[in-house]
């Protein structure tokens, strides 16, 4: 298989950066696309709504559901998923691209951004998880695909900012659990991470960010349609980078996705 074609996703977090560039990616495809959200009015600091999003996929060929979702509810994210099924009639893929971030020491978290992490990175991509694994497990070819980087126990990740490592570590531990119990009944749950810093709006509220030294989101969108259309079978537990997919399906050639490709890349995270 190498389209997504009248296939049906459930990304979560998909009103801008890279679960906006996962959606249009399989619009071209001619996929639908749940666009599940919290972000439903515009914000004059972070641009995209799920209206907006919805509608970018419908132009670029696909067919876009906004749906209004914050992932830290179960009745929203239940409600959510039966508004999918009833658009399209199931769901094919689940992309847990959303995620809480708060980059500081211990002394300088607060609570609430503590709890905040934990409830959508973890929390949240178990709970999607569930609540779309009966419609999963009737699919053809099904995939769990977490934004989600190779589990590690490294304290120089753990010591500058806990509460967001134990957070991403979190969505990681989920894909392992999933994985190993939904592998075996044809389930492909896989996790992907990028090389790189990938420039997203969100970076302007982190300070010390330089854009010029990140990827466009595109790179990640590319590698999971890569994913998303390999067969499910057998395939699951793994955590890929994105130029590594990217790489073994023939791109050898990744200075289109630089922001500036004469600036030296900026790792990302946990590589």
């Amino acid at each position: 298989m190498s389209s997504l074609s009248g296939k049906t996703l459930f990304i979560t977090g998909a009103s801008r950066g890279i679960g906006r560039a996962i959606a249009l990616r399989a619009a071209r495809d001619g996929a639908n696309v749940a666009i599940a959200s919290k972000s439903s009015r515009p914000n004059p600091k972070l641009a995209g709504t799920i209206h907006s999003v919805a509608a970018e996929v419908d132009a670029g060929g696909g067919k876009g559901l906004a749906l209004k979702c914050d992932i830290r509810d179960e009745d929203q994210v239940l409600a959510a998923v039966a508004a999918t099924v009833d658009a399209f009639g199931g769901i094919d893929i689940l992309v847990n691209n959303a995620s809480a971030i708060w980059l500081r020491g211990t002394l300088d978290t607060p609570m609430k951004r503590f709890d905040l992490m934990q409830q959508v990175n973890a929390r949240g991509s178990f709970l999607c998880a569930q609540a779309c694994l009966p419609h999963l497990l009737k699919a053809a070819n099904p995939h769990i695909l977490s934004l989600a980087p190779p589990p590690s126990l490294d304290p120089r990740w753990w010591g500058p900012h806990t509460g967001y490592t134990l957070a991403k570590m979190g969505m990681s531990f989920v894909t392992i659990g999933l994985a190993a119990e939904f592998g075996p009944q044809g389930v492909a749950v896989n996790a992907l991470w990028p090389r790189t810093i990938i420039a997203t709006d969100a970076l302007n509220m982190i300070p010390g960010i330089d854009m010029a030294g990140c990827r466009t989101p595109e790179i990640v969108a590319d590698a999971a349609h890569a994913v998303l259309v390999r067969e499910a079978a057998g395939f699951h537990g793994q955590f890929l980078i994105d130029d590594d997919v990217l790489a073994e399906a023939g791109v050898e050639d990744f200075s289109g996705y630089a922001v500036d490709p004469s600036r030296e890349l900026l790792p990302d995270l946990f590589l």
